[in-house]
């Protein structure tokens, strides 16, 4: 009880909040994206999944400083965001979500996209005989169909996004209370030798994984399930 009362708990409680923003900004412009990319050919396709998965196989330090050097108050950018709305992207936990966002979109935007590729079309052309717009069929009929993936994208999006370390401590540095996350934070306790807290933190955020790596399976055996039954 005394090491746990000795433990500085806003890292899980900054991890959480960013994970959730980012999972919510990557769900949604993930399959905004995805949907995008189902009507566009293949070559404009290759282009466009060669820019959303970038990410995906840049070492995270790398992502972080070209965050960096975009929204650096030094920068065109970063000077419009601060002089027009005080919004300081380095340093600031702004930048914890963006990193964190980053990094983890591809995994929403990949899941999403081979969801929506597996819907079978027949749905599609039944709901445009029976008159349905894009949009109804889109909402009603492939969004349910491809429900199990979505969901594995984002699951794995928030997953992703609690464990971010190397763009978050690139862009958004380490500032006990304000961007020092679970990830950083063991890094942080490593460094200072200090492995019990590291140890606990590791726990922490393996735990975590794990439970989501479980409510993957149930989601996606679940759906596919509810699909064949359909």
């Amino acid at each position: 009880m005394d090491f746990l009362a000795s433990i500085n708990m806003s890292p899980l409680l900054i991890s959480l909040k960013t994970a959730i923003i980012a999972t919510v900004v990557a769900f949604f412009g993930g399959i905004a994206c995805a949907r995008w990319a189902m009507k566009l050919k293949p070559l404009s396709k290759s282009i466009l999944d060669g820019i959303l998965n970038l990410p995906l196989v840049l070492p995270p330090t790398v992502a972080g400083f070209l965050l960096l050097l975009i929204f650096s108050l030094k920068r065109p950018l970063g000077i419009y965001l601060w002089e027009h709305y005080q919004l300081k992207v380095v340093l600031s936990w702004p930048g914890c979500v963006l990193a964190a966002t980053v990094v983890a979109f591809p995994l929403m935007y990949r899941n999403a996209r081979a969801a929506f590729e597996q819907v079978d079309v027949n749905y599609i052309y039944a709901g445009r005989t029976l008159g349905l717009s894009e949009w109804t069929i889109f909402r009603k009929v492939v969004i349910p169909v491809a429900g199990p993936g979505i969901a594995s994208g984002t699951i794995l999006t928030f997953a992703r996004a609690l464990g971010e370390y190397g763009a978050t401590s690139m862009l958004a540095g380490n500032i006990l209370g304000k961007t020092r996350t679970m990830a950083v934070a063991i890094a942080a306790e490593v460094s200072a030798q200090n492995y019990d807290v590291a140890g606990f933190w590791v726990i922490v955020l393996v735990t975590i994984a794990f439970v989501f790596i479980f409510a993957i399976n149930i989601i996606t055996m679940h759906g596919i399930s509810k699909i064949q039954r359909w």
